[in-house]
């Protein structure tokens, strides 16, 4: 196993990210963080990229920042809030390239995730989690505020007033509950876990890849824009999408099976 934080690497299209502290259950420090980054960023502005499966080494899948690391750094600093920000700016970077990106996104969720681990496990498109996954804030625990994108990304996900439950108490849910919540997709058992979530990134290589990017980037965009932005945004790109070689097989197959 390699010593980085997070590992990366690419093969056949698909880009595979894994989360590599399991001492200290893939809570990210300054040395992941800059790594996080990086690697979104990577991963962005690659073609060869067409899918990504995210996932994390150990039994747990992110435990969110590690505060121990983070407080020693601002240890005798005399604004430590300021080095603390400057973290969590690095780590929303890395979230924004991710989220904005055309590349569809898949994590396998293996073990417990809070605090700023929901933020990392939501840039996901999809959520794929074992049974023995929970999913928990904690935030409050430590007198903490949300980070990682979870004071968005969670309430798009479960809805406001899921979201404040899980934030303002110390509520953990199973993955049955998680699921019921809209927090994750499937669940499935531990050792399916891994060919699942391969299955439906590979499902994204196979497929119109192109398609599944932008079909991607229009409904993570559309949440912030106005609906005549997103419409317009709609036409151009299906236009585009329509002109490809891709669809034009596509629809030329669908056409000769609606005349058989």
């Amino acid at each position: 196993m390699s010593d980085d934080a997070i590992l990366f690497d690419v093969s056949d299209g698909l880009a595979h990210v894994t989360l590599n502290r399991p001492a200290r259950l893939n809570a990210v420090d300054p040395d992941a963080i800059e790594r996080w980054q990086w690697i979104a960023h990577e991963i962005a502005d690659r073609d060869d990229i067409g899918a990504v499966l995210f996932d994390a080494v150990g039994r747990a899948f992110c435990a969110g920042g590690d505060v121990l690391a983070m407080a020693g750094l601002a240890q005798g600093e005399p604004d430590a809030g300021r080095v603390i920000r400057s973290l969590a700016d690095r780590i929303h970077d890395g979230h924004r390239t991710l989220r904005e990106s055309t590349k569809p996104i898949v994590a396998a969720v293996q073990g417990p995730v809070a605090g700023g681990g929901l933020g990392f496990m939501l840039v996901a498109d999809l959520v794929v989690a074992s049974d023995r996954a929970t999913f928990a804030s904690r935030y409050s625990d430590i007198a903490l505020t949300p980070d990682c994108g979870v004071s968005t990304l969670l309430p798009e996900a479960v809805g406001t007033r899921r979201a404040l439950e899980l934030t303002l108490t110390s509520r953990t849910l199973s993955s049955a509950e998680a699921l019921d919540w809209g927090l994750v997709a499937e669940v499935v058992a531990p050792e399916a876990l891994d060919t699942r979530a391969r299955e439906i990134a590979g499902s994204w290589l196979t497929g119109p890849t192109g398609a599944y990017g932008q079909a991607k980037r229009l409904v993570r965009s559309g949440l912030g824009r106005s609906f005549q932005e997103a419409l317009d945004d709609e036409a151009g790109t299906i236009g585009a999408a329509f002109a490809t070689p891709e669809a034009q097989f596509a629809i030329a197959a669908f056409a000769g099976g609606t005349k058989r």
